[in-house]
């Protein structure tokens, strides 16, 4: 199951090295951005990125620190006042979770999350991040979360440190106009992270300033009663997040590699690359796209350039510590802005305006609830209410079949037999699954509609799989208003899967008679509607086969 592929060695070697530079100056700005400090983003860039390239589901993806992943941690760590150790315990629950998820084949499921729903929360963790950066551009360390980060802006503006906001931008300019012939040789990123700090030895400015070396050492995970469930909701809104990040980049890198990615086994790796960063103080991570986009245009195809890629920051965390000490907080601020610019759906609000309003409305609605409440509520309604639309829509198109009253029939022999019936007989004919959408709308369609002097009412189910119980109990209102009406009640074509249903809810309902086919139920109407008017109208439920 772990066996390496070692047919494209160079190709992983090099796009390991180069997915490791890259992710050097992101990890760093993370790990700041976190509340946890430079060495945390390194920790665990280096295990999410090792351990979920050795267990992961998708050989070319590149995991680590995300963006979606640090405002988690960084509102938990104003929550928790900075306690590491608390922290350090939410991104082991969040592995534990990720591999529960794994096991469970939850994978499978997460990728039914509407892209309106994606692109909100995506665009507004992307917001979050360029807000909370906004205070140190300014020169500033502005209190924790988003809320806390707006109201200290005014403070920020009246008190700008332009050499502090000069670096930053001057970083940010760098990172997005570096010139792609030489970033083949040294990312943009990095060269915005190296020109920074040199242009910083001239200023005064705040820097990152003592960094530990060497090996980290064990955090044993902590469980206080008074914050238990708080650290247990952000691990599972960890666990949710990483894992959503992670398999949308595991689609980017099957689209790349022209592949197919294993979601749970996916999952099951990221989550013991989170396990294992909790436990060496490292923050929680996922599969980066920008990082695994690097990676498989360098050469990267298997699971070893991952490994690679973790294997180069370790040897930069052993060796090179004192050198990111030097990196000024404005130069990081500038990278990490341009990561939440990325993060943002610019293709899609580019294009919104010519799309269904309703999705237009949905993302925005998930972007504001990530930004302003969490991001757990955002993905939680905005899941919900496309849901709700995907139901109505479905409902809309199960009753617009139903209005179709049929005036002829395909078969001959049924066509004959329903114009020997014309005006005595309805046939309502349902379409696709019938469900609890439709249902409440049912039986007054069916009143509406129905034919004045009709003695019979067939409904045919020959074209619906599935019925649930709403569905059942609207056939049964629908029964007893054919009763009240003097109708008798005939169902047709219905499947082994639909009669179940409806025989637990009302086919003994008195006035139901049940055929196989829609030319039987004709012969009976056709019986029924030419009985002398004295014969006594039999409203007993019989089965016909």
């Amino acid at each position: 199951m772990f066996k390496l592929n070692v047919s494209n060695l160079r190709g992983d070697i090099t796009g390991g090295l180069t997915a490791g530079i890259v992710a050097l100056p992101l990890a760093l700005a993370l790990g700041v951005a976190s509340g946890l400090g430079p060495m945390a983003g390194l920790y665990g860039a280096i295990a999410v990125g090792f351990f979920a390239a050795l267990f992961g589901g998708t050989p070319s993806q590149i995991s680590g620190p995300t963006g979606p992943m640090v405002v988690v941690l960084a509102g938990l760590f104003a929550s928790l006042s900075g306690d590491a150790s608390l922290i350090f315990t939410a991104v082991i629950l969040a592995g534990i979770f990720q591999i529960i998820f794994g096991f469970l084949k939850v994978g499978e499921y997460i990728r039914l999350v509407p892209y309106p729903v994606i692109s909100g929360f995506m665009s507004g963790i992307g917001a979050i991040i360029i807000i909370l950066q906004l205070g140190r551009l300014l020169g500033h360390e502005p209190p924790g979360g988003t809320i806390g980060a707006l109201s200290y802006l005014p403070t920020a503006l009246a008190d700008i440190n332009f050499a502090t906001l000069g670096l930053g931008i001057g970083t940010l300019i760098i990172a997005y106009k570096w010139p792609a012939s030489l970033g083949k040789y040294v990312p943009g990123a990095l060269a915005a992270l190296i020109i920074g700090t040199l242009a910083s030895l001239a200023l005064s400015v705040p820097i990152l300033g003592q960094i530990p070396t060497g090996l980290p050492s064990i955090q044993m995970p902590v469980f206080e009663q008074g914050t238990a469930l708080l650290i247990l909701e952000a691990a599972f809104i960890l666990a949710v997040l990483g894992a959503i990040d992670s398999l949308l980049t595991s689609l980017v890198a099957d689209n790349m590699t022209r592949t197919r990615h294993d979601s749970n086994r996916e999952l099951i790796g990221q989550g013991i690359g989170n396990t294992v960063a909790g436990f060496i103080g490292g923050i929680a991570g996922a599969g980066a796209t920008m990082r695994t986009v690097v990676n498989i245009r360098s050469g990267g195809k298997d699971r070893i350039s991952g490994m690679v890629h973790a294997l180069v920051l370790l040897a930069i965390v052993l060796g090179l510590s004192p050198l990111a000490a030097k990196i000024p907080h404005a130069v990081l601020a500038g990278i990490l802005v341009k990561v939440g610019l990325d993060i943002i759906d610019w293709s899609y609000l580019k294009r919104a305006h010519k799309g269904p309003r309703w999705d237009f409305g949905l993302m925005i609605l998930v972007l504001a609830l990530t930004v302003f409440v969490d991001l757990i509520t955002a993905v939680g309604v905005g899941v919900v209410f496309a849901a709700l639309a995907y139901v109505r829509q479905v409902a809309q198109l199960q009753l617009e079949e139903l209005r179709k009253i049929p005036e002829s029939l395909n078969d001959p022999e049924e066509n004959a037999l329903l114009e020997s019936l014309r005006g005595k007989v309805s046939i309502f004919s349902f379409g696709g699954p019938l469900s609890f959408g439709a249902a409440a709308d049912v039986g007054h369609h069916v009143r509406d509609n129905v034919k004045a002097g009709s003695k019979v009412m067939i409904l045919d189910f020959t074209r619906v799989p599935t019925v649930d119980v709403s569905a059942a109990m609207a056939v049964e209102t629908v029964t007893v208003d054919a009763m009240a009406a003097g109708r008798q009640l005939v169902i047709c074509g219905a499947n082994a899967a639909v009669n179940e249903v409806l025989e637990s809810i009302c086919v003994n309902h008195p006035g139901i008679v049940i055929y196989d086919n829609l030319h039987d139920a004709l012969l009976y109407a056709k019986k029924k509607v030419t009985e002398t008017p004295n014969q006594e109208v039999n409203f007993n439920a019989v089965s016909q086969s």
